[in-house]
């Protein structure tokens, strides 16, 4: 049974799966909006939202060491530290947008746009 588990394991090992939401991170943080599956979208959710309130509220120097331990990418880190953290820094969480756009062609999955909720592209 798999009361009180959270998160879903996507058919993937626990590194990968650090490193694919570490990737969709960044990815998203750089262009501001992604397409992916439901599925990941709804995981990346819990993955990123905490690294936003980190970078409105936290101390600048441990969440920089923090925010780069997650992410591994500089500019990511500089761009959620300099751009969206003073831009949500007001807001109560609730920092993405998860839209259903249709159905993949190959295997049929439910994709979605994620996208940070002020873009409106």
């Amino acid at each position: 049974m798999r009361h009180k588990k959270q998160g879903r394991k996507l058919n993937r090992n626990a590194s990968h799966r650090k490193a694919m939401f570490a990737n969709m991170a960044v990815s998203l943080i750089e262009h501001g909006k992604i397409k992916t599956t439901l599925q990941k979208a709804k995981e990346l959710r819990m993955f990123i939202e905490p690294l936003i309130t980190k970078a409105a509220k936290g101390n600048p120097d441990a969440t920089n060491r923090l925010l780069f331990s997650k992410l591994r990418e500089k500019e990511a880190v500089k761009t959620l530290m300099t751009v969206l953290g003073p831009k949500y820094k007001e807001r109560p969480g609730g920092y993405l947008s998860i839209l259903k756009c249709g159905y993949r062609a190959g295997d049929n999955a439910l994709m979605s746009l994620v996208r940070f909720v002020d873009n409106k592209d």
